[in-house]
């Protein structure tokens, strides 16, 4: 994967935050999700990442951490934002 950096306006970025928040994800995955659909080709799966899960972590609830980051990134952000 690679890094970019983008601005987008605070209403662009309420509802996207809103929706990450709605839909237990990070905004990152909600932005690739759109991008993929705007350039028009297939999503990638796991048989484009041949090596991931090839080791296994013990971290929280997930089994791979590196496979599912996302998921563990949306988890520790909810658990933060209920201690609030």
């Amino acid at each position: 994967m690679h890094r970019i950096s983008i601005q987008i306006d605070d209403r662009t970025y309420a509802a996207l935050r809103k929706q990450a928040f709605e839909e237990k994800r990070s905004m990152a995955s909600i932005v690739r999700e759109c991008l993929e659909k705007s350039v028009a080709r297939p999503p990638l799966t796991m048989k484009d990442f041949p090596w991931l899960g090839a080791s296994r972590s013990k971290q929280g609830k997930k089994e791979s951490v590196g496979r599912d980051h996302d998921d563990a990134l949306a988890d520790a952000i909810e658990a933060r934002w209920r201690r609030k």
